[in-house]
C-alpha cells in the first residue's frame, strides 16, 4: 500500500474515533443537563437517534426527545419511521423496560398452573381492581398450558380494603383456591390463619422494576404489558416468549 494511502486511512480512523468520543461526551453532557433541569428524575440513558439530530432520553419509565442543547422536549410523543412504519418509540421502550424474569421472587406470588404449565407469566394484580378481574375472567380463562404467578399488589390510594383482602387470601389454607374463588366469584375465605404476608416486599419489587398500575403482565422473555389485554394478544406474547 502506498504511504499516502496509508496516511489517508489512518486519518479517517482517527477522525472516526474522535467523532465517537465527541458523541459520548455529548450524550454525557446532555444527561447532566437534563438531570439538572429535572432533579427529581433519574436519567437512565441518553442515546442519539438517526432522526434529525434527536436524542432519546429514558427517564421516569418513559422516553422523551430533545436536541443536543436541550432547547426543547418532546414528551409523550411517538417517533415513527416513515419508511418501515415502525413505532420506534414503542420498540425502544419495550427494550428498555424489559425485566429479568429469572430474578423475580416467584415464591412471593400465588402460583396457578393451567394445563401442562409449560409457559410462564407473571401478573401484578390488585384484588379490588376491576380490570384485574376482567383480565382473569374474560382473558386468562381462555388460555391453557401456562403457569401464572400473581403478585398481590394492593394500591391503597384507589382501594383502601385491598391490603386486608390480600392478607386473607394469602393466609388461606389453599391460597391458590382462595385467589380463584375471589377473583372469579367474589368469594373470600371464611377464615384464614395468621401468617407473614409479603405485601411490603412486593411493593418494593414493583417500585424497583417500575410497575405503577394493575394489571401489569410480565412474560418470560422480560416483556411487560399493561392492562387487561385480549387473550389472543396474550397468546401471541406467550408464543413469542417461548421462542426466545
Amino acid at each position: 500500500m502506498k504511504p499516502k494511502m496509508m496516511q489517508f486511512k489512518s486519518l479517517i480512523t482517527l477522525s472516526m474515533l474522535a467523532l465517537s468520543q465527541f458523541a459520548i461526551a455529548d450524550e454525557a453532557s446532555l444527561k447532566k443537563a437534563v438531570e439538572a433541569a429535572y432533579p427529581k428524575f433519574k436519567v437512565q440513558s441518553v442515546v442519539k437517534t438517526p432522526y434529525a439530530g434527536l436524542y432519546e432520553v429514558f427517564m421516569g419509565g418513559q422516553i422523551i426527545y430533545t436536541d443536543e442543547k436541550l432547547t426543547f422536549l418532546i414528551a409523550e410523543g411517538r417517533l415513527v419511521d416513515p419508511k418501515s412504519k415502525k413505532d420506534v418509540t414503542g420498540d425502544r421502550l419495550e427494550e428498555l423496560t424489559k425485566i429479568d424474569f429469572n430474578s423475580l421472587p416467584l415464591e412471593q406470588a400465588i402460583k396457578v398452573v393451567k394445563g401442562n404449565g409449560s409457559r410462564k407469566l407473571v401478573v401484578f394484580s390488585d384484588v379490588d381492581c376491576p380490570y384485574c378481574k376482567q383480565l382473569e375472567r374474560k382473558e386468562l380463562s381462555n388460555i391453557s398450558d401456562v403457569t401464572i404467578y400473581t403478585f398481590l399488589y394492593p394500591i391503597d390510594q384507589l382501594h383502601p380494603d385491598a391490603a386486608n383482602k390480600s392478607k386473607t387470601i394469602w393466609c388461606a389454607g389453599n391460597r391458590t383456591k382462595a385467589w380463584s374463588d375471589w377473583i372469579l366469584n367474589n368469594q373470600l375465605p371464611s377464615s384464614a390463619g395468621n401468617c407473614e404476608v409479603p405485601l411490603e416486599q412486593v411493593g418494593e419489587l414493583a417500585r424497583k422494576i417500575g410497575v405503577t398500575s394493575t394489571p401489569t403482565l410480565i412474560f418470560s422473555d422480560g416483556r411487560r404489558v399493561m392492562g387487561a389485554q385480549p387473550y389472543k394478544e396474550i397468546e401471541k406474547y406467550l408464543q413469542s416468549a417461548t421462542k426466545k
